[in-house]
């Protein structure tokens, strides 16, 4: 009878859960992604517009700095986001984290379980070969003094016929 393990419902539910955390991982992180490249964006237009600003009109600059520390807000913005995505994907990494390990401990009970089936299976086909061995034995044995009382018999008829 081939091995079945009796917990593989409870196994690959948790294969499962680990397997959906891991796209939920996968969103998290592409999100902290995203943030990353609004917060690049964003540094990227600040140095156009410093750099648009030195070449601009003296009579430009006031809306230049006014646009400046606009960006510069929204860059602080964008990095509380950042780490709030950041914080995110620590979280859901701990969580993937946990359903691993649980998946690790139903596998390698999974893997106790089928090594002791296997021994189980081993003893029983030992013990069978030994109750064979122990009935051909005896069956032997039986042949054996068989055929030595037949033996004995026919010397015995061997004797009476020269003893007459």
């Amino acid at each position: 009878m081939p091995f079945v393990y009796r917990l593989q419902k409870v196994l690959d539910f948790r294969i499962r859960k680990k397997e959906e955390q891991l796209m939920v991982l996968q969103k998290a992180q592409q999100a902290l992604y995203e943030a990353e490249a609004d917060i690049q964006r964003n540094n990227a237009e600040i140095e156009a517009t410093k750099q648009n600003q030195r070449h601009a009109d003296f009579t430009m600059m006031e809306a230049y700095d006014n646009y400046l520390h606009h960006l510069w807000e929204k860059a602080e913005q964008l990095e509380l986001v950042r780490q709030e995505k950041e914080e995110i994907v620590q979280q859901e990494m701990q969580k993937l984290v946990e359903l691993e390990q649980a998946v690790k401990v139903l596998e390698k009970h999974k893997e106790k379980s089928r090594d002791a089936y296997i021994a189980e299976e081993k003893a029983a086909e030992l013990k069978n070969m030994s109750e064979l061995g122990v009935q051909r034995y005896f069956q032997q044995s039986r042949e054996t003094r068989e055929e030595q009382e037949l033996l004995e018999q026919y010397q015995k008829e061997i004797e009476r016929e020269h003893g007459n």
